[in-house]
């Protein structure tokens, strides 16, 4: 078994994000927890098995033969597209807050499928180049639109339309890579305004959304709520913060302090030192992916290392957005920080296939 990864930097800041996102869970969640379940580690401990299956994960990720799988690994998208799909089976697909995204396993468990549709993107994005020698002259176009249209489509549906921003930014940044030229994607993004519009000022809850970024306090009580309660709780951390356990927007002012506003507990109890630091980690991580791509040669291992990397900033990037108040409210974690099996195990999954990418580069 190959174990060269354990002295990774890569897996040694993700090992140390892993111990952070538990402590972050337990200080975010207690008080919920308590007055939910009347068990103040409940979120703790779930999180806990979730963190050991993401390790497993993680490793069984670093033992996968890439080239064996290169000829099939598309085939991961399209199972992740079943699974989306599935999610509006009665009886399988849950929906909370609105949003039919999850699907429901046994043991009380729940597992959110556009978390592996947004990794598997890069599987197919690279298979596609890989086998056509001159991509953008080659490729059929038709079929291709229909395999990844329709996913995307499908995610507007549940509704997530984080997931498909990230999804469309990795793929425009990758056809950029294989030297679409940038003219033509400012076309495509001008021709898009009038779809972006219409999803947004035609969907109540984006609009919503939208409206809360732009004037939160134009509606304090209800659109600009979370905003406004995240921003309150950055705010009162100031540059050293609460102290760790001491935030008192987690005591049911700050909706989802466990899950997607985890950064703004974190702030208010670490400030503002506690809020560059983790960012700074966060930067490490995405620094030596995006080296690793930058440093294989192989085509396929690079357009995977790429794509993942991409995918891990962007989800970053959004979601310190929305807490900052910087972007519309998304409905998306933040990578390790935030309470949930799903996020964490593909996230670990993808970390492990990097760390795959960066062994073979050794070889």
């Amino acid at each position: 078994m190959k174990t060269r990864f354990l002295s990774s930097s890569l897996f040694l800041t993700v090992f140390a994000l892993l111990g952070i996102g538990l402590v972050q869970v337990y200080s975010s969640s207690y008080m919920f927890a308590i007055e939910s379940y009347n068990d103040g580690l409940y979120f703790f401990k779930r999180q806990l098995v979730f963190t050991v299956i993401a390790l497993a994960g993680l490793v069984g990720a670093t033992q996968i033969n890439l080239e064996k799988l290169k000829p099939h690994l598309w085939l991961v998208w399209a199972f992740a597209f079943v699974l989306v799909l599935a999610t509006f089976i009665p009886g399988l697909g849950v929906k909370v807050g609105g949003a039919q995204r999850w699907l429901q396993l046994p043991l009380g468990i729940r597992f959110e499928p556009s978390e592996l549709l947004k990794i598997s993107f890069s599987f197919l994005f690279a298979s596609i180049v890989c086998r056509h020698e001159t991509f953008l002259a080659k490729v059929k176009w038709g079929w291709l639109f229909l395999i990844i249209v329709l996913p995307l489509a499908v995610l507007l549906k549940q509704p997530d339309f984080g997931s498909f921003a990230i999804i469309l930014a990795v793929a425009v940044a990758l056809l950029f890579t294989q030297g679409l030229n940038l003219k033509w994607i400012g076309a495509a993004g001008v021709a898009s305004l009038p779809l972006f519009y219409f999803l947004i000022w035609h969907s109540p809850y984006r609009r919503a959304r939208v409206q809360a970024f732009l004037d939160p306090w134009s509606d304090p009580a209800q659109k600009g709520f979370q905003v406004i309660q995240s921003m309150l709780s950055v705010h009162s951390g100031g540059l050293t913060g609460q102290g760790l356990g001491q935030g008192q927007g987690k005591l049911f002012f700050l909706p989802e302090a466990h899950t997607d506003f985890t950064m703004a507990v974190l702030g208010e109890e670490l400030g503002f030192i506690g809020i560059f630091l983790i960012l700074a980690i966060y930067g490490f991580v995405i620094f030596r992916g995006f080296a690793i791509a930058l440093k294989i040669e192989d085509t396929f291992k690079k357009l995977i290392a790429l794509g993942l990397s991409l995918t891990f900033a962007l989800s970053v990037f959004i979601n310190v957005g929305v807490v900052m108040g910087l972007l519309p409210t998304k409905g998306l974690t933040m990578p390790f920080l935030s309470y949930g099996g799903s996020s964490l195990v593909v996230i670990c999954i993808m970390f492990g296939l990097l760390l795959n990418i960066e062994m073979s580069e050794r070889n």
